[in-house]
């Protein structure tokens, strides 16, 4: 964990926890933008008389790719100078990896990157360009943890954990309250839900936290073959382990010891997709607004796009969270073919 100066850091875990992470580092990352696609919602409305309109939040064309930096930025603001004297070290797959890199290097200070061996290839590039020390690992999460653990006592690195701690959680949360702002500002319509991609959970707990109190309902996102999410709020205990092979690789982790009860008391709903949803919704993406998103933020909207999602009668102006484009341009016409 992070080793904070901050002794109230955890009970920070607010609404107004995330507006002051915003304040910290609102002039550090991008604004990215909020888009609509009038074809994309009338799929998502279907044959119901009562019209969905989709609020796509662009956070695949945020600094490193993906909502990370607002995570890696925060945690780094919250630390002193001398706190970052030995580095800072990391295990990612590759958004948090790039996100941690480019942080760092703002700061002036040394990244050491723990990466899975069968990582994408444009995430481990990307990595080492933004000034990253890469160590690789084996694919699963002790084998990442392990590998970190050993370069931290020899480096004497602070680690920066991808998603589960308070200052991360809380910088993920500014893109619910940028979205939010956005939807009002830019469009005139204030939002009735959000739909968040979960893997470790930092990006849905901050969101859960960021919409508390404004009426904004917050469901989560996920694969069909990673639904330790879904089925944690189904037993009420934190499924600790994942072993999968969805295509939305950044999705591969449990959820956080921190972020399960925060999601518990927060989120409406997990819905979970399958691989053929999940890469669908990736072509549509493309096919009708021309970005590229990586399968793990096709998610949410596989979800908006679901018969279980239209079953459950959630209408109006939903946010839909794009949490990154970080692909492989060399994989992408056989992740986007038609079966």
């Amino acid at each position: 964990m992070i080793e904070s100066r901050d002794p109230e850091s955890v009970t920070d875990l607010t609404r107004q926890g995330v507006e002051s992470a915003y304040a910290l580092i609102k002039s550090k990352v991008k604004k990215t933008p909020v888009l609509t696609n009038e074809s994309i919602s009338t799929i998502a409305t279907g044959s119901d008389e009562v019209p969905t309109t989709l609020f796509f939040k662009c956070e695949n064309f945020q600094k490193g790719g993906a909502f990370k930096i607002r995570g890696a930025t925060h945690a780094l603001e919250k630390l002193r100078s001398e706190e970052l004297d030995n580095g800072v070290i990391t295990h990612s797959s590759g958004n948090h990896a790039q996100a941690l890199a480019i942080a760092a290097k703002a700061k002036g200070v040394r990244a050491y990157i723990v990466m899975p061996s069968n990582s994408a290839r444009p995430k481990i590039e990307a990595t080492q360009s933004y000034g990253g020390h890469i160590t690789f690992s084996g694919p699963t999460a002790p084998e990442r943890e392990y590998v970190t653990e050993t370069i931290r006592k020899k480096t004497n690195a602070r680690l920066i954990p991808p998603y589960d701690h308070p200052h991360i959680i809380l910088g993920q949360g500014t893109v619910l309250l940028e979205l939010m702002s956005q939807t009002q500002e830019e469009y005139g319509h204030k939002l009735d839900a959000v739909i968040v991609p979960v893997g470790g959970g930092g990006l849905l707990a901050g969101c859960a936290l960021a919409a508390h109190g404004t009426g904004v309902r917050v469901f989560a996102a996920e694969p069909a073959l990673a639904d330790d999410c879904s089925r944690g709020m189904e037993t009420g205990q934190r499924e600790p382990n994942v072993a999968t092979t969805t295509v939305a690789d950044g999705l591969r982790t449990p959820v956080g010891v921190i972020n399960f009860p925060i999601i518990q008391k927060y989120v409406e709903k997990v819905f979970t997709v399958s691989e053929e949803e999940i890469l669908a919704a990736m072509r549509l993406v493309l096919e009708r607004m021309k970005i590229v998103v990586e399968p793990s933020a096709a998610v949410p909207l596989a979800v908006a796009l679901s018969d279980r999602w239209k079953k459950d009668g959630v209408k109006g102006n939903i946010g839909i969270v794009f949490s990154g484009g970080n692909v492989d341009l060399d994989k992408i016409a056989d992740l986007i073919k038609k079966p």
